[in-house]
């Protein structure tokens, strides 16, 4: 057995250990492990489904209830917060339990939360509703990118994880069409009945098929017997009685490690300050222009006069932008400093924004053109900062450092819920672009203030 894939503990009867992460990192991308990856992106699209589900729906509900588009604020900002609070709570999940039992729940909440908003007599109960889906919406991205990470060998796991990332705004494509076959037929109630059906659904099929990271089972040894069936399942040759570590685990400090580089600490430590401050900059412009578009991009079209399909199809141009922009942006880090491609991104989003200020009413088709085009930009820059964030940490304080600057994510996203609403209802389309251009103004500086960037 090669040297790098075991090591044995000396004793009465020595048994070889096996290093499951060099197993992985060595091994061919066999079809079982991309058919559970394939799962891990369906969940990220079902979630990218249901999370944009009320952008849609937004404009009927107003209508029906006779509220305001300030009236909807706090329940989009309720969903929000619910996405936070899933998204450490996952993480807790996953670490304890498994990532399985994370994500089969947070499929399994937001599919059954969705479908119960389908009867919510009023918007406190909207709200109340729209929080606990949060949870599983938010809770679902994390646990089955690092699902995907974890199955992935060392050399296709950047583009599986980007990739599965990109299956957000794919679910957010799916929305839409499910939206423009659904709400004239069945109104907003069978919009979210309906669709909460089908991750719900999905969560059995994942419960049936889907089995736990190997990386999680590698630190449970009474688990073995099973990651050892597993891994022959990918065409690993293992024996059934092997023994099983994880060398690479992110948590594991080395000796050279000092107390600067760890946790909160490491963030903020003089060497990577500027690259911090850069980031989380970076993160909240640019997530707040991305939910300034789930949550508000229809409502406001609508209130510009244009009809509830040409408003819909806005944001499902932007969903489909934002995926080929986040995939050729991803690319384009393979060949660059990721801050090349990621101000191209940045300042691109700025300058189509800028542009659909000048697009008349009367042309439609050039407004979901434009925000195709600015979904394109966006996406570019939201997908790969995961990939910066994991870049410029040690392995010490990475888990800290994607984490706190996720939460900035999260900061951006709700304030877009409150700053949206208040745009719209002050000054239109005029004043809800020139809140997407301050945002990405604000992203790009802070990709241009860091210093240090994927290679």
């Amino acid at each position: 057995m090669n040297e790098n894939i075991a090591m044995t503990h000396a004793g009465p009867k020595s048994a070889e250990v096996l290093d499951i992460g060099t197993l992985l990192d060595n091994s061919k991308f066999s079809l079982a492990q991309a058919l559970l990856v394939a799962l891990a992106a369906l969940s990220i699209i079902l979630d990218g489904f249901d999370g944009q589900l009320i952008g849609f729906a937004i404009p009927s509900l107003i209508k029906e209830w006779g509220v305001t588009k300030a009236d909807f604020a706090p329940v989009v900002a309720a969903g929000l917060f619910g996405m936070a609070i899933g998204s450490v709570g996952a993480g807790w999940v996953g670490d304890r339990l498994g990532r399985r039992v994370a994500l089969i729940g947070a499929v399994s909440v937001f599919g059954v939360m969705t479908s119960i908003i389908g009867f919510a007599p009023d918007l406190r109960t909207l709200l109340a509703l729209r929080f606990l889906a949060g949870f599983g919406i938010g809770g679902c991205l994390p646990t089955a990118t690092t699902i995907a990470g974890e199955f992935a060998p060392k050399r296709g796991r950047a583009i599986v994880i980007t990739a599965t990332i990109a299956c957000f705004p794919a679910g957010g494509i799916l929305a839409g069409l499910f939206s423009g076959a659904v709400l004239p037929e069945y109104g907003w109630r069978g919009l979210f009945q309906f669709g909460g059906l089908v991750p719900v659904a999905f969560a059995l099929l994942l419960a049936a098929f889907l089995p736990e990271s190997p990386r999680y089972l590698a630190r449970h040894p009474e688990r073995h017997a099973t990651l050892a069936r597993l891994v022959r399942r990918f065409g690993i040759s293992v024996p059934g009685d092997a023994s099983f570590c994880d060398l690479t685990d992110a948590g594991r400090l080395s000796t050279t490690d000092t107390q600067e580089d760890r946790g909160f600490r490491a963030l903020l430590a003089p060497a990577r300050r500027r690259d911090t401050i850069g980031l989380w900059l970076a993160f909240f412009g640019c997530f707040f222009a991305i939910y300034s578009a789930f949550s508000w991009l229809p409502v406001m079209m609508v209130g510009e006069g244009f009809s509830p399909a040409i408003s819909g199809g806005a944001l499902t141009a932007y969903n489909i932008g934002g995926v080929f922009g986040a995939l050729l942006c991803a690319r384009g880090i393979g060949g660059f400093r990721s801050n090349l491609p990621i101000m191209i991104g940045g300042l691109g989003a700025v300058v189509s924004a800028v542009a659909l200020k000048f697009v008349s009413h009367g042309q439609p088709e050039l407004f979901v053109w434009g925000f195709g085009l600015h979904g394109f930009m966006v996406n570019a820059v939201g997908c790969t900062l995961y990939a910066v964030s994991a870049q410029i940490y040690p392995t010490t304080a990475r888990a800290t450092g994607i984490a706190v600057a996720l939460a900035w994510s999260r900061v951006g996203a709700i304030s877009s819920a409150f700053v949206g609403a208040m745009v719209i209802q002050a000054a239109g389309a005029q004043g809800y672009l020139t809140s997407l251009i301050a945002a990405m103004l604000i992203s790009t500086a802070g990709v241009a203030i860091m210093r240090n960037h994927y290679r």
